[in-house]
């Protein structure tokens, strides 16, 4: 087996594994990376029919990609009460999504008094649940985004955009515990500093 061969069958797993994507930027981007490998083993075998193809689809995910970064979305979110009923069919619905990153998690009205729905373009997003650990700290209990919205956009509108309401309720600092390792990732994406507790948090 020679380079060339190589390069065709690593284009091959990287388009595979674009498919399995629920994510759309995720798989517009590794789509987009399994085409350009697709189109150098085209030019290196001489394949035009392949560079033809494969041009064809860079030039198309670039075009949503660009779509995707530069569209103007609307953002809000929507208090809403811990005994909400929407919310606890929203929570089950999402359940075994929601115990991947969130493993043990159970729903605790009574404590989670701090609830809001995440709208993006009036669509309901993903879910923020929280309560005051003191008068100046929340807790958060769950912040989930739903597959087809996990690009980061909405923890910058919970995190920077709604902070504000967060400090009219004199809370200065957000305490998080971290789940996965994968949550890990996200929450010091998003500023969050592991504290001498084991905890993240980020202050407001």
């Amino acid at each position: 087996m020679d380079y060339i061969q190589i390069i065709g069958y690593f284009a091959s797993v990287v388009i595979a594994v674009s498919m399995t994507m629920s994510s759309i930027v995720k798989f517009r981007w590794i789509n987009l990376g399994g085409a350009t490998l697709f189109l150098t083993y085209g030019l290196l075998f001489r394949s035009y029919p392949i560079v033809i193809l494969n041009s064809f689809i860079i030039l198309v995910d670039i075009f949503y990609l660009t779509r995707i970064y530069s569209k103007k979305e609307l953002f809000t979110s929507l208090e809403i009460s811990g005994y909400n009923k929407y919310l606890s069919c929203f929570l089950d619905f999402h359940r075994k999504e929601i115990e991947r990153f969130f493993p043990g998690f159970t729903y605790k009205p009574e404590l989670n008094t701090i609830s809001y729905f995440i709208l993006r373009n009036m669509a309901v997003a993903g879910i923020f649940l929280a309560h005051k650990s003191d008068d100046k700290t929340i807790k958060v209990g769950l912040d989930y985004v739903i597959p087809e919205y996990r690009d980061y956009k909405n923890a910058k509108f919970i995190y920077h955009r709604i902070k504000d309401r967060f400090q009219a309720l004199g809370i200065e600092k957000i305490v998080v515990v971290p789940q996965t390792y994968e949550h890990i990732k996200y929450l010091t994406r998003i500023g969050f500093e592991k504290n001498t507790e084991g905890l993240y948090e980020k202050s407001i």
